[in-house]
């Protein structure tokens, strides 16, 4: 069948996109792709403000509703947890390594990193696990896709910034000046490593047809984290961190839920059998550990947190 797949123009959305077009081209399938352009690719406010949740992904989701593409590819940890009308979640594909990366000419980690060094990050999360850890730095604003804020640092605007591992890995710059922050040093976004792939709900053929490409782990693993978001209610720029992972039948969810300024953290954990099949338990589904872990974080006030802002 013939597919359009609505994509950002940015060089990572791009090479996300023709991924997922080679998948779809073995498979025997005739893919087209439509380039759109989001209000995040064009906004140069913080991703904080000004309605922060969907900047990345409105535009696609509306060119799927108004039927100029068949499939949208997502950064899942761009896609918002509350469900369009119309849209649905179909498929996700294998992840990259979702975990975060400090860029730097001469720092190898957070602890080596000088007092009042200058930092670069957009996101909420990232600077308020950053500040818990070390409060002394001074974290400043970057914006721009992965090449630009690559330049900045080369250019000396910043002593180190923060990227996700999968987005250098993905464009081939693994090996950038860049090192891998472990899990207790700064836990991931939700679905951060995974690509997200959306149709419209009634459209079972294009759904069939990419479920091919689907990682039923991946796919468990982020239904978890997602659901945290979902029920905390925070959205996808808000101080929250959680990172589900699956092997040997065991699910692990962690999850993390800091004030803005990061003085302030509450976190959980579970450990539970999982494996994906078609009939779940209701007790065992990644939704249902993800409530678990969500009252624990709520009885130690991350609602407040959340609501708090500050």
């Amino acid at each position: 069948m013939h597919i359009r797949i609505g994509t950002r123009h940015s060089a990572l959305a791009l090479w996300q996109a023709n991924y997922i077009a080679q998948g779809l081209t073995k498979a025997g399938n005739q893919v087209e792709l439509v380039k759109i352009t989001t209000t995040g690719d064009t906004t140069t406010s913080p991703l904080g403000q000004g309605g922060g949740v969907g900047l990345f992904t409105k535009e696609i989701q509306n060119a799927l509703l108004d039927r100029r593409c068949d499939v949208a590819v997502h950064s899942l940890k761009d896609l918002p947890t509350q469900p369009i009308e119309g849209l649905r979640l179909a498929a996700v594909p294998s992840r990259e390594d979702p975990r975060d990366c400090l860029v730097s000419e001469r720092y190898r980690s957070v602890e080596e990193l000088p007092l009042g060094c200058i930092v670069g990050t957009g996101s909420p999360r990232r600077r308020a696990q950053l500040l818990h850890l070390r409060p002394d730095l001074d974290l400043r604003e970057i914006r721009g896709n992965v090449d630009t804020r690559l330049n900045k640092l080369a250019q000396g605007h910043f002593d180190a910034i923060v990227l996700a591992s999968a987005g250098l890995a993905r464009l081939g710059l693994a090996q950038t000046l860049s090192t891998r922050l472990g899990l207790e040093t700064m836990l991931p976004a939700v679905g951060q490593g995974a690509l997200g792939l959306e149709t419209r709900a009634e459209d079972h053929e294009t759904a069939q047809a990419i479920r091919v490409l689907n990682d039923s782990h991946a796919e468990a693993c982020v239904r978890a984290e997602r659901e945290v978001l979902r029920i905390l209610r925070a959205g996808c720029l808000a101080p929250v961190a959680a990172y589900a992972s699956l092997e040997h039948g065991t699910m692990v969810l962690r999850a993390k839920v800091f004030s803005v300024d990061g003085s302030v953290m509450v976190s959980a954990w579970v450990r539970h059998a999982f494996e994906p099949q078609n009939s779940e338990p209701p007790d065992q589904t990644p939704e249902a550990l993800a409530r678990y872990v969500t009252e624990k974080l709520i009885e130690q006030g991350a609602d407040r947190l959340i609501e708090a802002k500050v």
